[in-house]
């Protein structure tokens, strides 16, 4: 019997153990796309963040475009060609309490001595008085008193020129606003969860870096920003009223907290990564040990 017969499968080397490669990170929709960005390069969590930034300011703008700003025009057509606020005081002849202009989502109302105005079905009011404006919905007023030391002219012809002239601006503002605003709370929200995360993707088994799970962290909570997002769509459009809208807007809080949890556990096993060596009982392999100086 030749010498290769007698080998035993204890005499075969170990394979080493299988290492999937990480999935492409590209949609932060699934637990799995958002457990992809992991292992992914940091640019490109930033470009997916910047994309999804985009898409939520589009619906802002979008919506403040449609329902708002028409009605802004409106009730500057409305106004006469005198007025203005001069040390915290409007002084206007528009003396009817009745909406300057309105839709289900905005009002515009001057009410300078504060008798009250007719029932107004809309979600969001803006009340000028006599020495404060006022932003009133189904919650409340807000007051918020005229600038000190400055003279606001009040009248159509200021208005309108000042209006056509800023609403671009206003618009731009807006927009890189709100990708500010979503950067920011991003990036701070996946500071404050990425250490948790680690511990628990530790104790779930899961193979996650301290970076990896800051970028975990970061991806998971844009799904929750496109609910958001998508809320004010469908509120836009009048698919659902405003307690619908703030439901389901509130409901992004919860969807981020569900992928923080959910997305960890698509990751690969920790344990997946030990290499099993297994010997053989009817092999006669030796334990390895310290080479003997005086063998042939």
């Amino acid at each position: 019997m030749s010498t290769d017969e007698n080998k035993t499968s204890s005499d075969i080397p170990e394979s080493p153990p299988e290492v999937r490669a990480p999935s492409l990170a590209w949609q932060p929709i699934t637990p799995s796309g958002v457990a992809a960005f992991a292992t992914a390069r940091i640019g490109r969590l930033l470009f997916v963040q910047l994309i999804a930034a985009g898409l939520i300011a589009w619906c802002v703008l979008w919506f403040v475009t449609v329902n708002w700003f028409p009605i802004v025009r409106e009730a500057i057509s409305q106004l006469p060609d005198q007025g203005h606020i001069l040390n915290q005081q409007l002084s206007t002849p528009h003396t009817s309490t009745l909406p300057l202009a309105e839709n289900r989502f905005l009002a515009i109302v001057i009410d300078i001595d504060g008798v009250g105005t007719p029932s107004v079905a809309t979600d969001l009011r803006v009340e000028f008085h006599r020495r404060n404006v006022a932003f009133c919905s189904v919650f409340g007023c807000l007051n918020f008193d005229y600038p000190k030391d400055s003279t606001i002219q009040f009248n159509r012809p200021e208005l309108q020129s000042r209006w056509g002239a800023w609403q671009p601006m206003i618009l731009w503002m807006a927009g890189l606003g709100v990708v500010a605003w979503l950067f920011f709370s991003w990036f701070s929200l996946a500071t404050l969860y990425f250490a948790f995360v680690r511990v628990y993707a530790f104790f779930k088994d899961r193979r996650l870096t301290l970076s990896g799970s800051w970028k975990l962290c970061a991806a998971a909570l844009i799904p929750a920003g496109l609910i958001a997002g998508g809320s004010i769509l469908l509120y836009g459009l009048g698919i659902i009223d405003m307690l619908r809208f703030l439901w389901l807007f509130s409901l992004h809080i919860v969807v981020g907290w569900a992928y923080l949890v959910a997305s960890p556990l698509r990751l690969t096993r920790a344990s997946d990564a030990i290499p099993k060596v297994t010997r053989n009982p009817f092999g006669d392999e030796k334990p390895p040990g310290p080479a003997n100086p005086f063998s042939s």
